[in-house]
């Protein structure tokens, strides 16, 4: 749960989620550079490899599970073993060139970096899809998620040792676990979430983001410091909730450019809606302020399924919504003497 731990970002900056549809880990992240110069994020790029997609990635290294080169899993099922230890060799694999090339890049950054990793429930759906038993799809998915956990904070400390992480569990699988006949009630399914965060903890700022439209109210009992939801996910239904987060020194990662429809040229749609959002949550009890000093702009999801003109217009987007922010967050901040 948010506390008063605070975030340390600045106010008004522009990220991505993960994904990028380039298939030249230096060209992906040149564009990381240069649209997300104050917070880069590592890139993940399924359009080179089927294996650095979401599953591929979370499942890299797992006994007994193989990732095929179109990014289906094959399960030895004799081999299958929840306290296995992950194979950390993976992060050389095929599955991680992206976040190797990014490393590489940011090995003398001082400032703020964010990575993501597949959470454990969307893992446990595809490892159940793929043949097991729910659970022990979701036992291997959790310790796997934590394993890797550990292991990537360690790699990112090794290698980019001055940076200020920003470590994000992706769980868009998060927003069916309500739903009946989902393999795993909620509950469980937001406690295997919470354990994920609290080993990024130990070496991260942490955030959680899921690109549908899910009970916000659940998701944020699983404890990150920093929620990323898009901007049409229906999150004023827990305008409370919400308020209470920010409170406690909660930020959120505004996912307000869309990824599953043409963005338009200008931002002025866009921000409309954003501001529209923003005074249903205070009818709903958020501070005002808070809404806008705690606050990152993103695109909805990530952007693999784009082309690299798209995805740059959708980047271009956020950047410009981003220094919207940042001149009204400041306007706020002058307003009450900060």
């Amino acid at each position: 749960m948010a506390d008063d731990r605070r975030v340390a970002l600045p106010v008004g900056i522009a990220t991505g989620i993960g994904s990028l549809p380039h298939v030249d880990p230096g060209e992906a992240v040149e564009f990381v550079l240069r649209h997300a110069p104050r917070l880069p994020f590592a890139p993940s790029l399924p359009a080179r490899s089927k294996r650095e997609g979401m599953v591929g990635q979370a499942a890299s290294g797992i006994s007994g599970i193989s990732v095929e080169a179109d990014g289906s899993l094959s399960i030895d099922h004799r081999a299958i073993d929840p306290d296995a230890p992950l194979d950390e060799r993976s992060f050389a694999g095929d599955a991680f060139v992206g976040f190797r090339a990014f490393l590489t890049a940011m090995a003398e950054r001082s400032g703020p970096i964010k990575i993501s990793l597949t959470g454990p429930v969307t893992l446990g759906v595809a490892l159940h899809a793929a043949g097991l038993r729910a659970s022990s799809a979701f036992a291997v998915a959790g310790e796997a998620v934590r394993q890797r956990a550990r292991a990537m904070l360690r790699l990112v400390g090794e290698r980019v040792p001055q940076a200020e992480v920003i470590a994000f569990v992706d769980e868009p699988s998060l927003a069916l676990c309500t739903v009946p006949g989902f393999p795993i009630g909620p509950v469980d399914a937001v406690d295997l979430v919470s354990s994920a965060l609290a080993v990024l903890e130990a070496g991260a700022t942490t955030g959680l983001h899921c690109c549908g439209e899910a009970d916000w109210r659940l998701l944020l009992q699983s404890g990150p410091q920093i929620l990323s939801v898009p901007t049409g996910a229906g999150l004023e239904r827990a305008a409370g909730t919400l308020a209470d987060f920010l409170e406690r020194g909660g930020w959120v990662a505004w996912g307000a450019v869309p990824t599953d429809r043409p963005v338009g040229q200008t931002v002025e749609r866009l921000w409309r809606q954003l501001s529209v959002l923003w005074c249903d949550l205070v009818a709903g009890g958020c501070d005002p302020g808070l809404l806008r000093t705690r606050a990152l702009i993103t695109p909805a999801c990530g952007l693999a399924r784009h082309g690299i003109t798209q995805a740059e217009q959708v980047m271009v987007l956020a950047t410009r919504l981003a220094q919207r922010l940042h001149d009204q967050a400041i306007g706020v901040r002058l307003s009450v003497g900060a």
